[in-house]
């Protein structure tokens, strides 16, 4: 409740701006414009421009995206009001030959392993659909046991039980096999949320808080507040229950963009939420960062095991859910 209150303070503010093609010059119409991993965003109308709203809740890169270009991410448009973006055309770096050529797995195979490792094995991910599927590319490398995965487009997802139809621009996915399962997975991207709830119907509400509860999302806000315990987490070390501010050390100071420092004593530490669901938080870093709206860098040194490395793109939340970003 506190949460949500502190947040109706903010206010929106609005970025413009222009996009052009890099040699013509002339204006690109229908490109996409959004926040990275949120249901905030517009598209250029017919002399390339756009204009979109945002607070301070939004601390993710402006994504500026059209097929047959190279896609451009700004991550310092809190300093500009108006934008002129020049887009350069892409050149793929494998064609059609490469693509088709027997790597001794067939595409069925290779589709399974992208299904269940990119939406994951939940009830959530079992009501989600790719839209686009001839769209995705898949090799094998035998020698290395690795599927690599990356597509042209965007891959669109309907979530059915979240009502959500998730457009992902792969930047990164690569799957390296175990003897029965996945050993790893790495995958990155960007993404926007299309929220297909406009009705705000009970049962996908009801949804979505349930898929948000013990979420690294859930996790990362808790944290920030300082409200780990009164939000159902618990944290154990070599089998024995222990206190979460004898770990986690957070800064009472905030920076210029809203985020504060937080420590973990030990480089690995159990979580368990509501006494039953068990992850693992692991830290490479001295520190890292995190703000009230659930963002957290640096990512790639922050890892979760357990239920939470589990959570797969059909669990995931837009990063501005559950917050009110109208003021």
């Amino acid at each position: 409740m506190f949460f949500l209150c502190s947040v109706s303070f903010v206010f929106a503010q609005t970025l413009t701006g222009k996009v052009v093609d890099a040699t013509t010059k002339e204006p690109l119409e229908t490109v996409s414009v959004y926040f990275d991993n949120t249901t905030i965003g517009t598209t250029t109308n017919e002399s390339g421009e756009f204009s979109i709203d945002y607070t301070e809740a939004v601390q993710s890169v402006l994504v500026i995206s059209y097929l047959g270009y190279e896609k451009v991410l700004i991550s310092n448009y809190r300093n500009q009001s108006e934008l002129n973006i020049e887009l350069k055309e892409s050149v793929n770096q494998l064609d059609a030959v490469v693509i088709d050529t027997d790597d001794g797995m067939s595409r069925e195979i290779k589709l399974r392993w992208f299904r269940n490792e990119f939406l994951g094995k939940s009830e959530n991910a079992k009501s989600c659909k790719i839209l686009n599927e001839k769209d995705i590319k898949l090799r094998f490398n035998k020698r290395e046991g690795v599927i690599t995965a990356w597509s042209n487009t965007p891959i669109l997802v309907r979530n059915k039980n979240l009502q959500y139809e998730i457009s992902f621009d792969i930047i990164d996915f690569e799957i390296t096999l175990g003897s029965f399962n996945a050993r790893s997975v790495v995958y990155l991207g960007t993404s926007f949320y299309k929220d297909l709830n406009d009705k705000n119907k009970k049962k996908i509400v009801n949804a979505r808080a349930k898929t948000y509860k013990g979420s690294i999302q859930h996790f990362m806000r808790a944290l920030y507040e300082k409200q780990l315990t009164e939000e159902g987490y618990i944290f154990g070390k070599e089998g024995y229950k222990v206190k979460p501010y004898d770990y986690f050390i957070i800064s009472d100071t905030i920076d210029d963009f809203g985020t504060k420092t937080v420590s973990l004593k030990e480089s690995r530490l159990g979580i368990f939420y509501n006494d039953i669901v068990e992850s693992v938080i692991q830290v490479s870093v001295d520190k890292f960062n995190v703000d009230k709206y659930g963002n957290y860098n640096p990512i790639p040194n922050v890892l979760f095991g357990g239920n939470m490395g589990k959570q797969r793109l059909a669990d995931s939340l837009p990063l501005d859910y559950g917050l009110d970003l109208t003021n």
